[in-house]
């Protein structure tokens, strides 16, 4: 058994070698261990890529998701798919939709401060049918970039298509109107029925109860805007019935259609200066209230009418011979004041502007106190004023300024509510009235016994006369009815037909003519042979007693015894 144990190796070498081959068996790796690290950096890839390819997350907001499908909608810029739309919801207020979308990476630099999106849908309008493509594939969004250096993740969507796309070049002015017109986003803005622009935006204020339009003007149309400009509301046509007669005046098409806004400079302004983006302007009703309300220098005056004021209404002209120098401002103006003293009776008062601009005068030239000066002194010269018909067919007045000279020394000033009274004088229908009572005065002082007594006589004549005639056209059918007068005509019928028989007896182929013109011939023969025996009497009577006529005349003697 001692011989079988096994001796203790006493060599350090053979020790050594051993430890060192046992450590390298431990440290190498298994090739096993390849295939899991290889999956492990392609999970590893994947998940980036992934996430990278995700794109940017942004979050739109628009007033109702009709048409919009988590997951289907896509948001598209010029047609190419950029995005698409991963949720919808509600916002926290319940007010609006609450949309996020994933922008792809390429295009993450086209999301800017100025970038607007828009819903595209089918519409219909009066530039005609557009997204019809949507019928079969569903809204989607459209994308406009922006050109701002500001980058941005929230954003708005329009129910309706920008009017001018982002960069555009071009002019936007604000107008505000405090008429309740029924302009829409996307109406024409025109100069001379050409559109030049279109309306952007519009917004009611509650606080100022005024309507604020944002329009925009394309280039190189820009240049017709000047501090001159004035902006009015196109109908389309204009039909208008006042003291002028009849005004019709007709827009574009597209006017006729949905109305508009149109703009230009008033004949009597300067074409003025350029103005700068987002400048304010007014817009008026129509063309005429654009062109007057650029006469902001005016006098105001009270005409206290006596007569009726049927007809004259706001905004009829104040004429001097035909100029025109004012308008009616009120009709009737503050009805309720106090009628001045020296008034017999109730007066409808008329409220008039005065407008020295409109005779072509600058407002740097304009001196309203030197212009009152001058009215009153021609109040005193007989200056006043009347209401006359200026157009049978729609009946319409106006204001006429004219003098009259006999009532120079009758006038006083007064004041109604704090402005002067401008003298008047009846006109119109009122001095035909006045002309009609004064003939009935005429007539009512004129002496009627007399002269019925007169007509009455010269009745009672011609009723005598009348009887006079009765009886004369009585005798007269008497004899008309008389036989022997009837047969007068039967007798001028026999003396015409022997007169007839008579006169072909003296006709050329007659015998008795032909008689005759022998008769005559003979008679002018005889008449030629007697013309020597007729001179030779004229010349010498004696020659018809004496055959020589060389002999002296006998002298007669007395017998002697």
């Amino acid at each position: 058994m001692a011989n079988e144990t096994t001796p203790p190796n006493t060599n350090p070498t053979n020790d050594q070698d051993l430890n060192k081959a046992k450590t390298s068996r431990q440290t190498r790796l298994s090739p096993i261990w390849v295939v899991p690290i290889v999956a492990i950096a392609i999970g590893l890839w994947l998940v980036y890529d992934n996430y990278a390819s995700r794109g940017t997350l942004v979050t739109l907001t628009m007033e109702s998701a009709e048409g919009i499908e988590a997951g289907n909608t896509l948001i598209r810029s010029r047609n190419v798919e950029v995005g698409r739309v991963q949720g919808v919801r509600l916002s926290d207020d319940l007010s609006h939709a609450v949309l996020t979308a994933r922008i792809q990476p390429e295009v993450e630099d086209l999301l800017r401060e100025d970038t607007r999106f828009w819903v595209v849908k089918p519409r219909i309008g009066r530039e005609g049918i557009s997204g019809l493509g949507t019928v079969l594939s569903g809204a989607y969004i459209q994308l406009e970039p922006g050109t701002a250096e500001a980058p941005r993740r929230e954003f708005p969507v329009s129910d309706i298509p920008p009017v001018a796309p982002a960069g555009q070049a071009g002019l936007r002015l604000s107008l505000t109107s405090q008429l309740g017109n029924s302009l829409r986003v996307g109406d024409p803005v025109s100069y001379q029925g050409y559109t030049v622009g279109r309306i952007e935006e519009n917004n009611f204020e509650p606080l100022s109860r005024t309507m604020q339009h944002q329009v925009f003007i394309e280039e190189p149309y820009t240049d017709l805007v000047t501090d001159s400009t004035r902006f009015w509301t196109s109908s389309g046509i204009d039909f208008r019935l006042d003291s002028d007669g009849v005004r019709v005046n007709v827009e574009s098409l597209e006017a006729l259609l949905g109305g508009g806004v149109t703009f230009g400079v008033p004949e009597d302004l300067p074409m003025g200066q350029p103005v700068e983006a987002n400048t304010r302007f007014t817009l008026y009703a129509d063309e005429n209230a654009a062109r007057e309300g650029t006469f902001n220098r005016y006098l105001e005056y009270v005409l206290l009418v006596d007569e009726t004021v049927r007809g004259l209404s706001k905004g009829a002209p104040v004429e001097f011979r035909g100029v025109r120098l004012g308008t009616v401002a009120a009709v009737p103006w503050n009805f309720t004041a106090p009628q001045p003293d020296s008034r017999a009776r109730f007066a409808i008062p008329v409220l008039i502007r005065i407008e020295p601009q409109r005779l072509g005068i600058e407002n740097s030239d304009i001196d309203l106190d030197e212009w009152e000066a001058r009215f009153q002194r021609m109040f005193g010269l007989g200056l006043r004023a009347s209401l006359k018909n200026g157009s049978l067919l729609t009946g319409a007045l106006f204001v006429d300024l004219n003098f009259q000279r006999d009532l120079a020394d009758q006038y006083v000033a007064e004041r109604f509510s704090d402005r002067p009274v401008f003298p008047t004088v009846p006109g119109g229908f009122a001095q035909i009235q006045a002309q009609v009572t004064n003939l009935l005065d005429k007539l009512n002082a004129l002496e009627v016994e007399p002269l019925l007594t007169g007509l009455d006589r010269n009745l009672q004549a011609s009723e005598q006369m009348l009887n006079e005639v009765r009886e004369v056209s009585a005798s007269l059918n008497q004899l008309l009815n008389d036989p022997e007068t009837q047969a007068v005509g039967g007798n001028l019928n026999a003396t015409l037909d022997e007169l007839r028989s008579t006169l072909q007896g003296l006709s050329p182929s007659s015998p008795a003519y032909q008689e005759l013109t022998t008769a005559i011939e003979r008679l002018d023969r005889l008449m030629r042979d007697l013309q020597p025996l007729t001179r030779t009497l004229n010349d010498n009577p004696r020659a018809l007693l004496f055959d020589n006529l060389d002999a002296q005349d006998p002298i007669p003697r007395a017998p002697r015894d």
